[in-house]
């Protein structure tokens, strides 16, 4: 799936959150919540932003992989894999949950 498919069907699950931006970045688009970063594409797979505490927690989850975009890998982001995301239930689950992380963090 194409970044741009993905960011389609991630814009209507967010759009209408308070504080919502999207930005293209790091070669897919980047969704934010109150100026924190969210969720975003990259390659066909979703990024999320999660509480860096539960890290592993995260990676242990199905189709969830350490987030290495920079040639390093991010604490708190988790690539998940077109697999992970097919369904849109299992898309809007991820989203949600990370966009109640940003919407719980500070306004940049």
């Amino acid at each position: 799936m194409s970044d741009n498919v993905l960011a389609d069907r991630i814009r209507p699950m967010l759009s209408s959150h308070p504080g919502y931006f999207e930005k293209n970045m790091f070669g897919g688009v980047c969704f934010k919540i109150n100026g924190n970063m969210c969720v975003g594409t990259w390659k066909g797979s979703l990024i999320v932003r999660l509480e860096r505490e539960k890290h592993e927690e995260t990676l242990a989850e199905p189709h969830a992989k350490p987030a290495d975009i920079a040639g390093r890998t991010m604490r708190g982001w988790a690539r998940v894999e077109p697999a992970g995301i097919a369904t849109e239930d299992d898309l809007a689950t991820w989203v949600a949950r990370a966009a109640d992380y940003a919407a719980s963090l500070p306004a940049k």
